[in-house]
């Protein structure tokens, strides 16, 4: 998802920061997100706390090169933390935020965006610190991610767009097995330039699929 639903310039100045949410332990994730953990990180609704850390992870030029400006202040990662909150809780978009084990704040998000009334289609994406590259946490937190909107969300159809020259995000879809249906041309504008994106899609059945597969066989 390079084109982040989020535009800072549309924001009201008057934004009301969202509360800092604790621990939810349901599937109604519309009046708060779970928490997805597993012993190396753990994937939970942003905080306003988590501005800070996203400043500083997020707006590097290796990060930053491959999406939509993201904002340059920490006031401006505020009000995204809120429309991010204001958005799930209407049902419309999810991010969680990526905290390594250890660390505090969030250094990276998963993102869900409805594309149709229902979630039934969705477009995803991620965004995550250089320092965390090459790590593994994005295979895990993208599988996470996937099977909390298939089984939860009730997501079919999840779509990702990544710019033909992001050899990484391209090979993130490969790495989840996603299938790429095309080329998009010239359909993302970054820096006064318009972009080719290549469109990957993983539909819920064969998700359920890959999930069996990868499943060690059960010895009697």
């Amino acid at each position: 998802m390079e084109k982040m639903p989020y535009r800072q310039e549309l924001e009201r100045a008057a934004t009301m920061a969202a509360p800092a949410t604790t621990t939810v332990i349901t599937s109604d994730w519309r009046s708060g997100l779970p928490v997805l953990a597993t012993a190396a990180f753990s994937l939970r609704e942003l905080r306003i706390s988590d501005a800070a850390s996203l400043l500083a992870m997020l707006t590097t030029e290796e990060v930053a090169r491959f999406i939509s400006p993201p904002p340059t202040t920490v006031e401006g990662f505020e009000k995204f933390i809120a429309f991010t909150h204001r958005e799930r809780l209407a049902g419309n978009y999810i991010c969680f935020g990526v905290v390594p084990a250890g660390l505090e704040h969030a250094v990276g998000i998963f993102q869900l965006r409805s594309l149709e009334t229902g979630f039934g289609s969705s477009e995803w994406g991620f965004a995550l610190g250089s320092p965390f590259w090459g790590t593994g946490l994005f295979t895990e937190g993208a599988r996470l991610v996937l099977d909390f909107a298939v089984d939860v969300v009730g997501v079919q159809r999840l779509e990702a767009r990544a710019s033909v020259a992001n050899g990484r995000g391209n090979g993130a879809g490969r790495k989840i097995g996603a299938v790429q249906e095309g080329i998009l041309r010239r359909s993302f504008l970054r820096n006064a330039r318009y972009h080719d994106q290549v469109l990957w899609s993983v539909l819920a059945e064969d998700w359920r699929l890959q999930r069996i597969a990868q499943q060690p066989p059960v010895v009697h």
